[in-house]
C-alpha cells in the first residue's frame, strides 16, 4: 500500500541490471525483457506489449533476452535511456572525449564536428576504464545539492531582510514626512499667531477712534440742543453758543488726528520664498544610497594574493549623464567613488560637478562651479575637492541632500592634479611640482622631480602614502617614493596622453589614454600589468571600494559602466 502519496513499487528490494524505460517514468521497479532499437528504449513483457499495439511502431526491431548457443544467457545491449534536453526524441548516447562532455548524435554532428575523439557511449565504456565511481559522483552531487541549499537558504533570508529594511526605509520616508508637516503647521500656527497679534492692535486702535467719535458726536449734539432749547435767554444762548463752539471744535479735532494718523492700516504677510526655493530645488525627502552590509565583501587572504592580477570585465552598459540646464555636451574630465557607491563626475563643458545615483547612474543632483573644474577626489562621504583650471584655489563641496559649496582654500600656484589620503591633500601645479597639504591649509611638504618636464594632469596616491602616481600626457606614468622621488617611469605608445590615473582598492593603478584609446593597469610598482579594456577618447576612471564596478568617462554625453568579475 502507497503511503505519504509515493509509489512503493520503485522501493522493491530486486535489484535490477536493467529497468523497463515505461515502468520506471511512472516510479515503477521494474526488470526489462525487451530493447527497441527505434525507440531506444527497454520495455517489461507488460509494456512491450502496449508498445506492439500501435501501429506506428510496428515495423521497430524488438531485441529480447533468450539462451546463446553455448547455453549462456544472452543479455539485452546496455544502452544509455536519458532524452537530450535539445533534440528531446533522441537518447544521450554520445561522448566527446576532448569536452569531456555527453549529448545526442545531433548535439555532436552541430558542436563537435570538429572534435577528433567522439565515441559511442556503450563502445567507449567496454574499451575504457572510467575513473569517476557512481558513489563518488552521487557523494559530489549531494554535496554541490546540500551548498546550493544553504545559499538558496541564506538568500532567501537576505531576501527577507532586504524586504524588512525596505518597509523600514519607508516608513522612515513617512515618518520625516510627517515631522516634516509637523514643522511645518508650528510655523503656520506661529505666522498665524503673529497675524493675530498685530490686527489685534490695529483692530484696538480702530475702536479707541470710535469710541471718542462717538463721545464728540454725543458732545456736539448736546450742545446743539442745548442751543435751541435757550429761547430767548440771551445769556444762555451766549453760553450754548460757547460750549456748542468748543464741542465742535473738539470734534473737529478728533477728526484732524484720524486722518493725519495711520486711517487705513493693513497687515501684509509675505511668504519666505526661501522655503519654495528649496522645496523646488529638491527632488526628495533625502539621499538614497547604497550600503554594503555582507562580511563576505571583506577581501580574503586568497583575494588578497590575486590582489594584482588584471582586472576582467564581464559587461559594459552606457549611461546618459546630460541633464537638461547643461548648454553643452559633456565632457566628464574626472570621477570619484565615495564608500557609499555614490558617484561625482566633474563635466568640464558644462562647469558642474554631476552626483550620480548609485542604482541606475542618473544624474541625481549637480552644482554650479565659478569656473572649469579639472579633478575632483572624496575628501570622505559628505565632501569632495576640486580643482579649477588654471586657478590657484581649491572648492570644498558638501555631499548632502544638496550639493553645496564649503569651503575655498588659496595657493600661490595653479592647481591641476588633485588626490587625498592618510588626511593629507596632494595638488600639483602646471609644472612638475607635487605639494601636500593639511585640511587646515598648513603646507607640509613639497616635492619635484627634474624626469618629469611636463604638467601632471593627474594625481593619485596609495592609501598608505608610500607611492604617488602622476600621469603626464606628452611623457607617460610616474611612480613615485613620499618624498617625490622618481622610482618608476613608464613611457611606451601603449600609453598615449596619459590624462587620468586611479588606485583601486586592491592597490594597482588604472591609467586612461586619450589617444590610446584604452585603460591600462600597473602593479603599485608601477609595473604593466596589461590593458583591461578598450575605449575611445576616455578621460577618466575609477571603481568602488567592492570591486565590482568601473566607470570610463569620455568626451561624450555618455558614460561606461563596467562589470568586474
Amino acid at each position: 500500500m502507497a503511503t505519504g502519496g509515493f509509489s512503493t513499487d520503485i522501493l522493491s528490494d530486486e535489484t535490477f541490471d536493467l529497468l523497463c524505460t515505461v515502468c520506471k517514468n511512472k516510479g515503477k521497479n521494474t526488470e526489462a525483457a525487451k530493447y527497441c532499437t527505434d525507440c531506444a528504449d527497454y520495455y517489461c513483457l507488460t509494456c512491450v506489449k502496449v508498445h506492439d499495439d500501435v501501429p506506428l511502431l510496428k515495423g521497430h526491431k524488438i531485441l529480447d533476452q533468450g539462451k546463446a548457443k553455448t547455453g549462456t544467457r544472452k543479455h539485452l545491449p546496455v544502452v544509455p535511456t536519458e532524452r537530450c534536453d535539445r533534440h528531446g526524441h533522441k537518447p544521450v548516447d554520445m561522448y566527446c572525449q576532448n569536452h569531456d562532455n555527453v549529448g545526442c548524435a545531433a548535439c555532436m554532428a552541430v558542436e563537435h564536428r570538429s572534435c577528433k575523439d567522439i565515441f559511442y557511449i556503450p563502445e567507449f565504456i567496454q574499451n575504457n576504464v572510467t575513473t569517476t565511481s557512481t558513489q563518488n559522483t552521487k557523494k559530489k552531487l549531494e554535496s554541490t545539492e546540500q551548498t546550493l541549499k544553504n545559499h538558496l537558504q541564506n538568500l532567501e533570508k537576505e531576501k527577507q531582510n532586504v524586504l524588512k529594511r525596505k518597509s523600514e526605509s519607508i516608513e522612515n520616508v513617512r515618518k520625516f514626512r510627517r515631522e516634516v508637516n509637523e514643522r511645518l503647521d508650528e510655523m503656520e500656527r506661529n505666522s498665524v499667531a503673529e497675524i493675530e497679534e498685530r490686527y489685534k492692535a490695529v483692530i484696538q486702535q480702530i475702536e479707541d477712534a470710535i469710541n471718542a467719535l462717538q463721545e464728540n458726536k454725543k458732545d456736539v449734539t448736546f450742545a446743539r440742543d442745548t442751543l435751541a432749547a435757550a429761547g430767548n435767554n440771551v445769556s444762555q444762548v451766549f453760553v450754548s453758543i460757547k460750549k456748542g463752539l468748543a464741542a465742535a471744535s473738539k470734534a473737529d479735532k478728533s477728526l484732524e488726528e484720524r486722518r493725519v494718523g495711520n486711517q487705513d492700516q493693513e497687515i501684509i504677510f509675505t511668504p519666505d520664498q526661501n522655503i519654495i526655493k528649496m522645496i523646488t530645488e529638491l527632488i526628495s525627502l533625502g539621499q538614497v544610497t547604497l550600503k554594503y552590509n555582507r562580511k563576505y565583501l571583506i577581501r580574503s587572504d586568497e583575494q588578497v594574493k590575486q590582489k594584482d592580477t588584471l582586472l576582467q570585465t564581464k559587461g559594459m552598459k552606457k549611461f546618459s549623464v546630460k541633464i537638461p540646464s547643461d548648454k553643452k555636451d559633456c565632457d566628464i574630465f574626472s570621477s570619484c567613488f565615495l564608500s557609499d557607491g555614490t558617484v561625482i563626475l566633474s563635466d568640464y563643458n558644462n562647469t558642474n560637478l554631476k552626483r550620480l545615483d548609485s542604482y541606475n547612474y542618473s544624474v541625481r543632483d549637480h552644482y554650479v562651479l565659478p569656473w572649469t573644474p579639472w579633478k575632483v577626489c572624496s575628501i570622505n562621504n559628505q565632501e569632495v575637492a576640486v580643482s579649477l583650471w588654471r586657478m590657484p584655489e581649491i572648492q570644498f563641496v558638501t555631499i548632502e541632500n544638496k550639493m553645496t559649496k564649503k569651503s575655498t582654500m588659496k595657493f600661490d600656484f595653479n592647481c591641476y592634479g588633485l588626490a587625498y589620503a592618510g588626511d593629507i591633500l596632494y595638488i600639483s601645479d602646471r609644472e612638475s611640482t607635487v605639494y601636500m597639504y593639511s585640511l587646515s591649509g598648513q603646507k607640509l611638504m613639497q616635492c619635484s622631480d627634474q624626469t618629469i618636464k611636463n604638467a601632471i594632469y593627474s594625481l593619485a596616491v596609495s592609501k598608505d602614502g608610500s607611492k604617488i602616481y602622476a600621469a603626464v600626457p606628452y611623457t607617460g606614468l610616474f611612480a613615485l617614493d613620499n618624498t617625490g622621488k622618481v622610482v618608476k617611469t613608464f613611457n611606451n605608445p601603449m600609453l598615449n596622453c596619459a590624462f587620468d590615473c586611479y588606485v583601486t582598492d586592491r592597490g594597482s593603478v588604472l591609467v586612461c589614454g586619450v589617444r590610446s584609446n584604452n585603460v591600462l593597469q600597473f602593479t603599485p610598482d608601477g609595473e604593466l600589468m596589461g590593458e583591461v579594456v578598450k575605449s575611445n577618447r576616455c578621460r577618466t576612471v575609477c571603481c568602488n571600494q567592492q570591486m565590482t564596478k568601473m566607470i570610463v568617462g569620455k568626451m561624450t554625453n555618455e558614460i561606461e559602466v563596467y562589470d568586474l568579475v
